[in-house]
């Protein structure tokens, strides 16, 4: 079988499933694992590479407003591949092509693959298509060991957590010029891991918040997780920021409970390693449990004396 997979999400579960052969092409942004990047490139983004946050966001909704698409398909290089399957989504066409932009590249094929097109809205919903992707892709055993795997890690995760009512109140940024929060599986990541998402609920998309509305809630733990970025660059992007005098009472600002987290890796992408994202945000919330070393490596502490600046400095 010949799979072309046009998001990254889908890339991470065909390789997991131990499809690296049947692999003929894959999206710009597909970089997980490292053998992804081999591979035949045949989306592109639209996007200035050097885009401010301010200006990505302005660009977004000038081209959703305008009605198109932030991606190109390679048409011709998708046709010259002759894939078998074509795995896409239909969640966030900020994030990876749209079904309307493979139908376009799909027109002139004489032979139309199968299209899998996948729309997690919650952490069931991600697993779910770990089997529905192992299904397509005749690996239906191993798409279940995988969630056998899975779920055994979130059990042993369970059971260490503390259980008390009390959990922290968190609040999780994916961009920050300007702030919106996460939503989808994020919200029930946080539960997860024994916290409490203070604007987002599951199933429910990321939306837009003013600052204002941050400094009023009043988050114990402040999560910096830019869609798309690593921890270093969530990081950097946030101590170069000027906030007002107010944000610094922030429970989470004041003591020093501010982390950049690797979105990238951890919980943009609906795939296998949100597990490791789950595990992190539980060691950040109570840092006695012990979790993967993988899952530590996603945080990225932001020291009390390294917030970002005042606006009135």
């Amino acid at each position: 079988m010949r799979i072309v997979s046009l998001l990254p999400s889908a890339t991470e579960i065909l390789f997991a499933l131990g499809l690296d052969p049947e692999i003929v092409g894959v999206s710009h942004e597909c970089d997980f694992p490292p053998r992804a990047r081999t591979k035949p490139v045949v989306i592109h983004s639209r996007m200035p590479h050097e885009a401010s946050p301010a200006e990505i966001d302005a660009l977004v909704r000038e081209y959703v407003h305008r009605g198109e698409s932030l991606y190109a398909v390679d048409a011709a290089v998708l046709e010259a591949l002759a894939p078998d399957l074509i795995i896409t989504q239909d969640l966030c066409h900020v994030c990876a092509a749209s079904p309307d932009d493979l139908a376009t590249a799909l027109s002139r094929f004489d032979r139309r693959p199968e299209v899998l097109c996948l729309n997690p809205q919650d952490l069931g919903d991600v697993w779910r298509d770990i089997l529905w992707v192992g299904e397509e892709s005749c690996r239906g055993p191993q798409a279940e060991a995988l969630l056998k795997e899975i779920g055994a890690r979130l059990g042993a995760l369970e059971e260490q957590l503390p259980q008390s009512a009390d959990r922290p109140r968190v609040a999780f940024l994916e961009w920050l010029q300007p702030f919106y929060v996460g939503g989808h599986w994020v919200p029930e990541m946080i539960h997860r891991a024994g916290g409490e998402d203070v604007f987002g609920s599951a199933r429910t998309p990321s939306f837009r918040i003013a600052i204002e509305d941050v400094i009023d809630a009043a988050p114990e733990i402040l999560l910096i997780a830019p869609c798309g970025y690593a921890a270093e660059r969530a990081r950097d992007e946030y101590k170069s920021m000027s906030f007002p005098e107010p944000w610094h009472a922030i429970p989470a600002v004041r003591n020093g409970r501010v982390y950049a987290l690797e979105a990238n890796s951890y919980f943009s992408r609906p795939g296998p390693r949100l597990v490791a994202g789950i595990e992190a945000l539980a060691k950040l919330f109570h840092p006695a449990i012990e979790v993967s070393r993988e899952a530590e490596a996603g945080i990225l502490p932001i020291p009390a004396n390294a917030n970002a600046r005042s606006a009135a400095s």
